[in-house]
Protein backbone atom coordinates (compact mmCIF):
# COMPACT_ATOMS: atom_id res chain seq x y z
CA UNK A 1 0.00 0.00 0.00
CA UNK A 2 1.23 3.46 -0.62
CA UNK A 3 -0.32 7.00 0.50
CA UNK A 4 -0.96 10.02 -0.74
CA UNK A 5 -2.75 13.35 -0.13
CA UNK A 6 -6.39 13.51 -2.39
CA UNK A 7 -7.09 15.78 -5.23
CA UNK A 8 -10.25 16.94 -6.53
CA UNK A 9 -9.67 14.42 -8.95
CA UNK A 10 -10.00 11.55 -5.87
CA UNK A 11 -13.69 12.64 -4.90
CA UNK A 12 -16.05 10.25 -6.91
CA UNK A 13 -13.68 7.10 -5.35
CA UNK A 14 -13.21 8.74 -2.01
CA UNK A 15 -17.53 9.19 -2.27
CA UNK A 16 -17.59 5.58 -3.31
CA UNK A 17 -15.85 4.01 -0.35
CA UNK A 18 -17.64 6.31 2.35
CA UNK A 19 -20.80 4.85 0.85
CA UNK A 20 -19.31 1.06 1.45
CA UNK A 21 -17.87 1.38 4.47
CA UNK A 22 -20.70 3.45 6.99
CA UNK A 23 -24.30 3.13 6.78
CA UNK A 24 -25.93 5.76 4.70
CA UNK A 25 -27.23 8.13 7.92
CA UNK A 26 -23.21 7.96 8.77
CA UNK A 27 -22.09 8.17 5.53
CA UNK A 28 -21.27 12.20 4.12
CA UNK A 29 -22.18 12.12 0.17
CA UNK A 30 -20.62 13.35 -2.60
CA UNK A 31 -21.24 17.21 -2.05
CA UNK A 32 -20.10 16.91 1.84
CA UNK A 33 -17.01 15.40 1.00
CA UNK A 34 -16.54 18.25 -1.72
CA UNK A 35 -16.92 20.79 0.28
CA UNK A 36 -14.49 18.94 2.83
CA UNK A 37 -11.86 18.31 0.55
CA UNK A 38 -12.01 21.79 -1.22
CA UNK A 39 -11.60 23.45 2.66
CA UNK A 40 -8.92 20.86 3.64
CA UNK A 41 -7.25 18.63 0.94
CA UNK A 42 -3.94 18.34 3.18
CA UNK A 43 -6.00 16.34 5.81
CA UNK A 44 -7.32 13.65 3.58
CA UNK A 45 -5.10 10.60 3.60
CA UNK A 46 -5.98 7.91 1.18
CA UNK A 47 -4.21 3.99 0.85
CA UNK A 48 -3.86 2.81 -2.98
CA UNK A 49 -2.68 -1.11 -3.47
CA UNK A 50 0.37 -1.15 -5.94
CA UNK A 51 -2.62 -1.00 -8.69
CA UNK A 52 -4.02 2.17 -8.03
CA UNK A 53 -7.35 0.59 -5.99
CA UNK A 54 -8.46 3.01 -3.22
CA UNK A 55 -8.70 0.38 -0.91
CA UNK A 56 -9.33 2.85 2.66
CA UNK A 57 -9.01 6.79 3.86
CA UNK A 58 -8.89 8.95 6.99
CA UNK A 59 -9.98 12.93 6.62
CA UNK A 60 -10.56 15.37 9.05
CA UNK A 61 -10.54 19.50 9.94
CA UNK A 62 -7.84 20.72 12.26
CA UNK A 63 -9.85 22.49 14.82
CA UNK A 64 -9.28 25.49 17.65
CA UNK A 65 -11.80 23.31 19.69
CA UNK A 66 -10.84 20.31 21.91
CA UNK A 67 -14.56 18.31 21.23
CA UNK A 68 -15.84 16.71 18.09
CA UNK A 69 -19.06 18.01 17.66
CA UNK A 70 -21.83 17.48 15.34
CA UNK A 71 -21.36 20.83 13.56
CA UNK A 72 -18.53 20.16 12.26
CA UNK A 73 -19.39 17.00 10.03
CA UNK A 74 -22.11 19.85 8.01
CA UNK A 75 -19.36 22.79 8.52
CA UNK A 76 -15.97 22.57 7.19
CA UNK A 77 -14.88 25.81 7.90
CA UNK A 78 -14.60 24.88 11.29
CA UNK A 79 -11.47 23.71 9.89
CA UNK A 80 -8.12 26.52 11.24
CA UNK A 81 -4.73 25.37 9.89
CA UNK A 82 -2.85 26.32 13.26
CA UNK A 83 -5.57 24.92 15.12
CA UNK A 84 -4.82 22.56 18.04
CA UNK A 85 -6.67 18.97 17.56
CA UNK A 86 -7.22 17.14 14.15
CA UNK A 87 -10.47 15.63 14.53
CA UNK A 88 -10.53 12.44 12.56
CA UNK A 89 -14.34 12.63 10.77
CA UNK A 90 -13.33 8.94 9.05
CA UNK A 91 -11.25 5.73 9.08
CA UNK A 92 -12.41 3.60 6.72
CA UNK A 93 -11.05 0.60 4.84
CA UNK A 94 -13.15 -1.04 2.51
CA UNK A 95 -14.46 -4.83 3.72
CA UNK A 96 -12.34 -6.95 1.82
CA UNK A 97 -9.19 -5.07 2.93
CA UNK A 98 -9.88 -4.90 6.45
CA UNK A 99 -7.91 -6.87 9.45
CA UNK A 100 -4.46 -6.90 6.86
CA UNK A 101 -3.07 -3.64 8.61
CA UNK A 102 -3.57 -0.93 6.45
CA UNK A 103 -6.23 0.75 8.21
CA UNK A 104 -3.58 1.06 11.03
CA UNK A 105 -0.85 2.02 8.14
CA UNK A 106 -2.85 5.07 7.45
CA UNK A 107 -3.76 6.14 11.15
CA UNK A 108 -0.28 5.74 11.96
CA UNK A 109 0.73 8.39 9.10
CA UNK A 110 -1.71 10.63 10.14
CA UNK A 111 -1.31 10.45 14.06
CA UNK A 112 3.20 11.32 12.58
CA UNK A 113 1.38 14.33 10.12
CA UNK A 114 -0.52 15.62 13.30
CA UNK A 115 2.64 15.60 15.58
CA UNK A 116 4.71 17.31 12.56
CA UNK A 117 2.30 19.94 12.31
CA UNK A 118 2.32 21.07 15.89
CA UNK A 119 -1.15 18.84 17.11
CA UNK A 120 -2.10 18.73 20.59
CA UNK A 121 -3.35 15.54 19.75
CA UNK A 122 -6.33 13.88 17.86
CA UNK A 123 -10.09 13.33 19.12
CA UNK A 124 -12.31 10.84 16.95
CA UNK A 125 -16.18 9.54 17.75
CA UNK A 126 -16.44 5.54 17.18
CA UNK A 127 -18.53 2.70 18.24
CA UNK A 128 -18.08 1.23 20.95
CA UNK A 129 -17.05 -1.92 19.41
CA UNK A 130 -13.83 -0.20 17.64
CA UNK A 131 -12.91 1.67 21.50
CA UNK A 132 -10.25 -1.22 22.18
CA UNK A 133 -8.64 -0.75 18.64
CA UNK A 134 -8.10 2.84 18.71
CA UNK A 135 -6.86 2.07 22.27
CA UNK A 136 -3.70 0.69 20.32
CA UNK A 137 -2.78 4.11 19.10
CA UNK A 138 -2.73 5.59 22.36
CA UNK A 139 -6.54 6.98 21.78
CA UNK A 140 -8.22 7.06 25.65
CA UNK A 141 -11.82 6.80 26.12
CA UNK A 142 -13.60 9.78 27.39
CA UNK A 143 -16.83 8.20 27.71
CA UNK A 144 -20.10 8.73 25.49
CA UNK A 145 -19.79 11.97 23.18
CA UNK A 146 -22.52 14.32 23.01
CA UNK A 147 -23.04 13.92 19.08
CA UNK A 148 -26.21 12.19 17.66
CA UNK A 149 -24.67 11.72 13.73
CA UNK A 150 -26.18 9.18 12.25
CA UNK A 151 -28.47 7.98 15.36
CA UNK A 152 -25.91 6.13 16.53
CA UNK A 153 -24.47 6.25 19.71
CA UNK A 154 -20.62 7.53 19.86
CA UNK A 155 -17.55 7.07 22.16
CA UNK A 156 -15.41 10.15 21.79
CA UNK A 157 -11.86 9.30 22.04
CA UNK A 158 -8.62 11.31 22.26
CA UNK A 159 -4.99 11.00 21.83
CA UNK A 160 -2.98 13.59 23.50
CA UNK A 161 0.74 14.16 22.59
CA UNK A 162 3.66 14.35 24.99
CA UNK A 163 7.00 13.99 24.40
CA UNK A 164 6.95 9.90 24.79
CA UNK A 165 4.07 9.29 22.58
CA UNK A 166 6.24 8.97 18.91
CA UNK A 167 8.56 6.53 21.17
CA UNK A 168 5.88 4.30 22.90
CA UNK A 169 3.47 3.84 19.90
CA UNK A 170 4.94 4.60 16.30
CA UNK A 171 7.62 2.79 14.29
CA UNK A 172 9.60 4.00 11.93
CA UNK A 173 8.32 3.90 8.53
CA UNK A 174 10.36 2.35 5.66
CA UNK A 175 10.91 2.85 2.33
CA UNK A 176 10.46 -1.03 1.82
CA UNK A 177 6.32 -2.10 2.05
CA UNK A 178 7.46 -5.65 3.52
CA UNK A 179 9.46 -4.12 6.10
CA UNK A 180 6.41 -1.93 7.62
CA UNK A 181 3.91 -4.79 7.00
CA UNK A 182 6.44 -6.67 9.37
CA UNK A 183 6.76 -3.60 11.81
CA UNK A 184 3.20 -2.74 11.92
CA UNK A 185 2.25 -6.30 12.51
CA UNK A 186 4.55 -6.44 15.01
CA UNK A 187 3.04 -3.19 16.49
CA UNK A 188 -0.54 -4.48 16.91
CA UNK A 189 -0.05 -7.84 17.54
CA UNK A 190 3.42 -8.42 19.09
CA UNK A 191 4.86 -10.60 16.62
CA UNK A 192 4.94 -10.76 12.37
CA UNK A 193 1.53 -12.80 11.30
Amino acid sequence: MYIKKAKETDLDRIAALEAACFPAAEAADRDRLAGRLKTYPDCFWLGFTDYNDLICYAAGPVTAESNLTDEMYADPSCHRKDGDWLMIFSVCTLPEYRRQGYAAWLLNRVISEAGDRGCKGLVLTCKENMIEYYSRFGFENEGLSSSVHGGAKWYQMRLTFNEDYFYEHLFMVSDNPLENMKMLEETLWGHPM
